[in-house]
C-alpha cells in the first residue's frame, strides 16, 4: 500500500516544522509540496530530500491550493498533511496493513494528538481528518477560513495518530489566527442559523465561547494534567475564541 502513496504537503515559511515532518515519510517514493513562495529555509531544507518534489503557486485559498496539489500528484493514493503534522510510526504501520485493492474503502481518517513544544496532550479539540484517500473520487471545497475533503465514497478510522506539532513562534501564530477568524467570522454571520452546528452557534454568540473551549480543554479533555502545557494550549484556544467574537463585534458594527 505504501507505494501507491504519495504524501501531499503545503508549505508557507515552515522551516521551524517541516523537516521533522520529511524525516517520518522518507519511505515515500515521491512527496509532493506546493509552496506558496517561502522566505525562509524552507525551501533548502525540502531540496536537500531527493524525493520531493516542489512545485511553487500564490496562495489565494487553502481550497485552491490543494486542489492544485491534487494534480501534482500522480498515484492512486494522497496522504494529506500540513507541514507541521507528524506521521507517527504506529499509523504508518496500520495503513501498511491496508489492502490497496480493497474498492470498499476510498478514503480513511486519522486521529490528532496537539504537541505543545513536542509534548503530546492528553487532548485536544482537533476532530479526525480525512488524510488518506483515492485522488480520482476527491476534491477540496471551501469551508470558512479552511477547506473540506469531500470523498466520493466509503471512508473508515485509521488506528494511530498524528501529531500536531507546530513550533512557529507565538507571533506568527497569531498573525496566522487572526486572519483566519476574519473568514470564519464571515462564514458564521452568512450562514442561516439553521445550518450552523451547535458549536458555530455558541461562536456565534461571542460571549460564551472563549469560556466553553477553555473549561473543554482543561477539564473534559483533561489539558490539566498536562502541566503548562496543558494551561498554553488552553489560554491559546481561548484566546483564537476571542479573538473570532471580536471579528464579529467589528463585522457586525460595520454592517449597521
Amino acid at each position: 500500500m505504501l507505494e501507491r502513496i504519495t504524501p501531499l504537503i503545503l508549505t508557507y515559511n515552515e522551516s521551524p516544522n517541516i523537516d521533522r515532518t520529511i524525516q517520518h515519510l522518507t519511505w515515500a517514493k515521491k512527496i509532493v509540496v506546493i509552496d506558496s513562495y517561502s522566505n525562509d529555509k524552507t525551501l533548502e531544507i525540502l531540496h536537500s530530500y531527493p524525493q520531493v518534489q516542489i512545485f511553487q503557486r500564490e496562495f489565494d485559498t487553502h481550497t485552491h491550493q490543494w486542489n492544485y496539489g491534487l494534480e501534482q500528484v500522480k498515484s492512486q493514493w494522497v496522504l494529506s498533511l500540513d507541514a507541521d503534522y507528524i506521521v507517527t510510526d504506529e499509523l504508518i504501520n496500520s495503513i501498511k496493513e491496508l489492502s490497496a485493492e480493497d474498492t470498499d474503502i476510498d478514503g480513511y481518517f486519522a486521529k490528532f494528538k496537539y504537541c505543545v513544544l513536542g509534548k503530546p496532550l492528553r487532548g485536544s479539540i482537533l476532530p479526525p481528518r480525512q488524510i488518506l484517500f483515492r485522488k480520482d473520487k476527491s476534491i477540496y471545497i471551501d469551508d470558512g477560513h479552511t477547506q473540506l475533503l469531500e470523498v466520493k465514497g466509503q471512508s473508515t478510522i485509521l488506528s494511530g495518530y498524528i501529531h500536531h506539532d507546530d513550533r512557529k513562534p507565538l507571533s506568527r501564530w497569531l498573525w496566522a489566527q487572526d486572519r483566519y477568524m476574519i473568514i470564519e467570522a464571515k462564514k458564521l454571520l452568512e450562514t442561516p442559523k439553521s445550518e450552523l452546528s451547535l458549536s458555530d452557534r455558541i461562536r456565534k454568540q461571542k460571549i460564551l465561547a472563549p469560556f466553553v473551549v477553555l473549561f473543554y480543554c482543561l477539564i473534559l479533555k483533561g489539558g490539566i494534567f498536562d502541566g503548562w502545557h496543558g494551561w498554553y494550549y488552553a489560554f491559546q484556544r481561548m484566546l483564537a475564541e476571542i479573538l473570532l467574537a471580536i471579528r464579529i463585534m467589528e463585522a457586525e458594527k460595520l454592517k449597521i
